[in-house]
């Protein structure tokens, strides 16, 4: 009997573990980038493409003075951005895609001053980011105001913890109202947190994962749009803040 009971418990525990780590398994694979065209990483005549280790630039040939910088979601593959990111340099806004430690924003969110790209006193600088990446571009315009000429806040019910409502600074909400992670309550709950002058731009149909190219997050809701539309309108929302 004994016996008997051991190789119960030992069978619930292999059960257990492998379900764990299929589990694992399959958020790693959630996180990563899919469907990223390749061509979104070519240079051409209008954009010239650049990788390394802290962040993918978007720089257009054409002379510009606005310049976005973009905080990509917890864990998630900063290559999923990459689309939206060109989108934007396409039409004549350079773009850093900041690469964070362990792909976390609260362990790289100061990583722009560290790199200097605020050392053109010249443009006008936009920090955007997704989800925890929108949260921890909230904290660094309240811990550096001055760094900052706008802020686009995406799929974050963010700020929460601090307060931005005496900010001068232009700032943009965009949120989805099928959104799981960042609900549409949650998110209006936290408004007084903000300007009051803070544009809120409402996707209809958008859930939390299709503001990138990633798969299917844990705790969102399906998206009623495909991910091209929710793509696009993003981008014009953003367009018509930053120009």
């Amino acid at each position: 009997m004994m016996a008997k009971k051991w190789t119960i418990r030992k069978i619930i525990r292999i059960i257990w573990i492998s379900g764990g780590l299929s589990f694992m398994a399959w958020l790693i694979y959630s996180y990563q980038a899919h469907g990223v065209d390749p061509a979104f990483l070519k240079s051409n005549k209008s954009v010239e493409v650049k990788e390394n280790s802290d962040f993918y630039s978007f720089t257009p040939s054409a002379a510009f003075k606005n310049v976005l910088i973009f905080y990509p979601g917890a864990m998630v593959d900063p290559e999923a951005y990459v689309p939206l990111c060109r989108k934007i340099a396409d039409k004549g806004t350079a773009v850093y895609l900041i690469k964070m430690p362990w792909r976390l924003a609260t362990k790289g969110y100061n990583k722009p001053k560290g790199l200097q790209l605020f050392r053109d006193t010249g443009k006008t600088y936009i920090l955007a980011g997704h989800s925890q990446g929108a949260k921890m571009a909230a904290q660094f315009v309240y811990e550096n105001p001055a760094l900052i000429n706008k802020l686009i806040l995406i799929a974050s019910t963010h700020p929460r913890d601090i307060s931005l409502a005496g900010s001068k600074l232009p700032v943009m909400k965009i949120y989805g109202a099928r959104d799981g992670v960042a609900d549409e309550k949650s998110v209006l709950d936290n408004k007084p947190k903000l300007p009051p002058a803070t544009k809120f731009v409402r996707i209809a149909g958008a859930n939390h994962s299709q503001f990138a190219y990633y798969g299917f997050q844990f705790g969102d809701n399906s998206a009623t749009i495909s991910r091209e539309q929710q793509q696009d309108e993003t981008l014009k929302a953003i367009m018509g803040f930053i120009m």
